[in-house]
């Protein structure tokens, strides 16, 4: 079943003035079907082949000479000469839409692509489902615990797979084959342990002394491995706020995973019910709040402008979105049962950055009932994908 991705809009517009677009995001997120979707008459070409990789490593030139009008090339990342082939073609011939490049390892694309086709490309970038975009599918999971555990990968809706089974082999082929493409991890094993200590630190501080001596390994090490997860669209490190008011605040990021139903499966969560009465629930929660809303901007177009507040007196809100004349502050709650005492720390924050932002204040929680306030809400788990969160004030819900 194929359903409408959020993004695809934005790749339309982009084909109507820029000559290639590239497509990034991880493995299995979806990349393929949108572009072959969005561009049904372009030649499809993978280099996840081997045969079709090495001619076009071998003779770039007559790989690319096939397409005089040019076509989708998946997993562009394995040819990373190929581009610096592409951009004498782009110049001989402009035209708008003919390129169509994607790839699911972020830094080792992008370095290619920045250094041949600058200026010659639109860049996007896919994540796994959001809901808003889960709920297409019919199949797709009614409950809380449910959601937080199925997680957003396509392939798990489309073919009605269980998510256990599914995200173990996604995990299990990710250590054994990305890893090694992106750097040399000597020891396979203790990478997977070092994963598995991530999942256990979601929505905390990315403490990489304290991730390296857990897991055994240099400081060093910790901070390339980390590195390799960001790459791999596995994790993301959400930045603390920084303003200009007498407030200490912590300078160390956030830790976030893209995907909550990984978050679950590393930590050997297996059932809804047993994530229910798990002690890192609020903590998977908030990824899930944090994660849902950076997947809506970036599919938006927009990658900045999200933080979270913490100061050195343990006073924080989860995520901070700055627009340029308001300030938004949410707070991940998993408890169904609404209460004003969600929003007291947002309050207290919105209280010290009065003068510079006004904010707005929204408490996404475990409930099903939607409260408003003149600059508060409550806004139910299930109804958040409702709310446009590339304006002030989160929309309206």
């Amino acid at each position: 079943m194929i359903i409408d991705r959020d993004l695809a809009p934005r790749l339309e517009q982009a084909a109507l003035s820029a000559p290639a677009i590239t497509l990034t995001g991880p493995r299995q997120s979806g990349k393929t079907t949108l572009c072959r979707s969005v561009f049904p008459d372009h030649p499809y070409v993978s280099l996840e082949a081997p045969d079709v990789r090495s001619f076009a490593t071998d003779d770039p030139r007559a790989f690319l000479a096939q397409f005089p009008g040019g076509a989708i090339i998946d997993e562009v990342q394995r040819a990373p000469d190929l581009p610096s082939y592409l951009q004498g073609i782009i110049d001989a011939d402009p035209t708008p839409g003919r390129w169509v490049l994607t790839g699911s390892q972020h830094f080792s694309l992008l370095e290619s692509i920045n250094q041949s086709l600058a200026g010659r490309t639109a860049v996007h970038h896919l994540l796994p489902l959001s809901r808003g975009e889960a709920i297409r599918f019919s199949n797709h999971p009614r409950g809380l615990d449910e959601t937080l555990i199925t997680g957003g990968y396509p392939r798990i809706f489309d073919r009605g797979l269980h998510p256990t089974d599914w995200i173990g082999s996604y995990i299990a082929t990710y250590i054994e084959r990305d890893v090694r493409t992106l750097r040399n991890v000597g020891d396979l094993s203790v990478f997977a342990r070092f994963v598995q200590l991530c999942a256990g630190r979601t929505a905390q501080l990315a403490n990489l002394s304290s991730l390296a001596d857990d897991c055994g390994v240099s400081q060093p090490t910790a901070k390339a491995w980390l590195s390799i997860l960001e790459a791999s669209f596995v994790v993301f490190l959400l930045p603390p706020f920084h303003a200009n008011h007498r407030k200490r605040l912590v300078k160390m990021p956030k830790l976030h995973f893209y995907d909550t139903g990984l978050v679950c499966h590393l930590l050997g969560i297996r059932s809804p019910e047993q994530l229910h009465s798990h002690p890192l629930r609020g903590p998977i929660f908030e990824t899930w709040v944090v994660s849902e809303i950076s997947k809506q901007r970036t599919h938006q177009g927009l990658n900045r402008g999200l933080s979270f507040y913490r100061d050195r007196s343990g006073t924080e809100v989860d995520l901070v979105i700055e627009h340029p004349e308001r300030a938004t502050l949410i707070e991940a709650k998993s408890a169904a049962t609404p209460s004003t005492s969600f929003l007291k720390t947002a309050r207290r924050v919105a209280a010290y950055f009065r003068d510079q932002h006004p904010c707005d204040l929204i408490a996404a929680y475990g409930g099903d009932q939607l409260q408003e306030r003149s600059e508060e809400r409550l806004v139910p788990w299930a109804q958040l994908h409702e709310a446009d969160f590339s304006n002030p004030a989160g929309g309206s819900v």
